[in-house]
């Protein structure tokens, strides 16, 4: 892997519209209803100028029925508790939830998720204690944000009139800014250098870790939390804050 010239002085993420959770939080707390929603906003978060090193982390990942939020469903969620240098698999968690439709023939090839395993499924709302309990206190860890900020809130959003706000790292965006900075730009395009694909398996791949069977939640959250701390390991410091790549 290429670091020649890499600034660690430099922030990659923007995080200009980053709120300060800890507070936003006490206000989300204030307006929730829902006491599943209450107890989540009122554990205490850490700051974000909290080192790395301090930070105690979740890996999450959702198979879904497809892409679109606002038609589609959750199927699996999987998530993995984390710091920078331990992973604790004991700790670890992974549910198939109902989505209350017939799964698309497409998905299934995708997920190996079928009919018959969602139906006999709870719904989301009857473990959604147990997810909140597993997500309270630490720092969400996804790989494109998008995926589970959406698909979260608008879940609950159907089954509460409630959604849901939480910080993220996004290990996605923390490897597209790294491939842009080293191999963005005219000089690089000039000497037949491009950005690399930020998918999670290839991610995984410029740092020498092992390849899994994608599209199992629970997997995926493990190669999620691995990616992290290889990108910590190699990008910035356990010094460094939580403001510098939280979203």
């Amino acid at each position: 892997m290429n670091k020649e010239n890499f600034d660690k002085t430099r922030s990659l993420i923007n995080t200009r519209n980053t709120p300060d959770w800890p507070t936003f939080f006490s206000t989300l707390h204030d307006k929730a209803k829902d006491a599943r929603l209450k107890r989540y906003y009122n554990t205490e978060l850490v700051s974000g100028d909290t080192p790395l090193k301090d930070v105690e982390f979740v890996a999450l990942d959702f198979e879904t029925t497809g892409l679109d939020p606002k038609k589609d469903e959750i199927i699996s969620i999987g998530l993995v508790p984390f710091d920078i240098n331990r992973i604790r698999c004991r700790e670890s968690a992974h549910w198939v939830v109902n989505p209350h439709r017939p799964l698309k023939e497409e998905s299934v090839v995708i997920h190996g998720i079928t009919d018959s395993e969602v139906s006999e499924a709870p719904d989301l709302l009857r473990i959604l204690e147990g997810v909140l309990d597993a997500l309270a206190g630490k720092i969400v860890v996804v790989h494109y944000q998008r995926i589970e900020r959406e698909f979260m809130d608008q879940a609950l959003k159907t089954r509460i009139n409630e959604g849901i706000r939480f910080p993220v790292i996004d290990t996605l965006a923390i490897e597209a800014a790294i491939q842009q900075r080293l191999y963005g730009g005219v000089w690089n395009r000039l000497k037949g250098r491009k950005p690399g694909s930020v998918r999670l398996g290839k991610a995984r791949q410029r740092y020498g870790l092992p390849a899994y069977q994608p599209h199992h939640a629970l997997t995926d959250a493990l190669a999620t939390a691995e990616l992290l701390q290889a990108q910590i390991a190699h990008y910035f410091s356990p010094e460094t804050p939580l403001s510098e790549i939280w979203q």
